[in-house]
């Protein structure tokens, strides 16, 4: 289970996404640059307890309307090979040392456990409580047999969203701009044959829910 430590972080993580926000294909931000602030979000367990995995949610006030964003984050010992280009920077933990951050959707660790908790093998966790799942957090499969653990870590970014391919053609879309979904149940649209929802927080103390993630189907042979 996911362990937080009360701790200093330097530079901290939303220092780390002021710079790095703005150069992503779905960020949409004022001129000044980002006014971000953590919003919410949850964790996953990394089965052999080597790699932090966080789904950040961040609201950006820099632009003419209020913008939320999601950012799958890993936190490594040492660098991932072959992901510098998914590199959102270094800080430093006050407890565990030196710690790389990535953009997850580039990672294989959290590439492997999002397809798990959407199929329910996997339990979100709170973001800043020790060994506490989130009940808020809902996922969902529909699909036929069980889903494959060889989803690859390469990913796409879009306007709104990231995707990552799966076998027989089946996509997992993260949505990078997270929009408050109506009231009651999720209703997937078509092809969509798993989902994960979560809230947030607003600046007004309201919450928000809406869609983190989506599988779509792809056709099989």
């Amino acid at each position: 289970m996911a362990v937080m430590h009360r701790t200093t972080i330097t530079p901290t993580k939303l220092e780390l996404l002021n710079s790095w926000l703005p150069d992503r294909p779905w960020y949409d931000g004022g001129p000044g640059g980002p006014k971000l602030e953590k919003a919410g979000g949850f964790r996953l367990d990394d089965p052999e307890g080597e790699v932090g995995i966080e789904f950040m949610v961040v609201t950006d006030a820099s632009g003419p309307q209020l913008a939320t964003y999601q950012v799958p984050l890993t936190y490594r010992g040492a660098p991932l090979e072959g992901a510098e280009h998914a590199l959102v920077g270094t800080m430093e933990h006050g407890v565990l040392g030196k710690r790389w951050a990535y953009d997850g959707c580039h990672d294989p660790v959290l590439v492997a456990q999002l397809p798990a908790l959407i199929e329910g093998r996997a339990q979100a966790q709170a973001q800043s409580i020790s060994n506490t799942p989130d009940r808020e957090v809902t996922a969902s499969y529909t699909g036929e047999g069980s889903l494959s653990t060889d989803f690859a870590p390469t990913a796409a970014d879009g306007r709104e969203s990231t995707e990552v391919a799966a076998p027989e053609g089946a996509t997992l879309r993260l949505h990078r701009v997270l929009q408050p979904a109506p009231d009651g149940p999720f209703v997937p649209g078509p092809g969509v044959i798993g989902h994960v929802t979560g809230h947030w927080n607003l600046p007004d103390d309201a919450r928000a829910r809406g869609v983190f993630a989506t599988l779509h189907a792809g056709n099989r042979a």
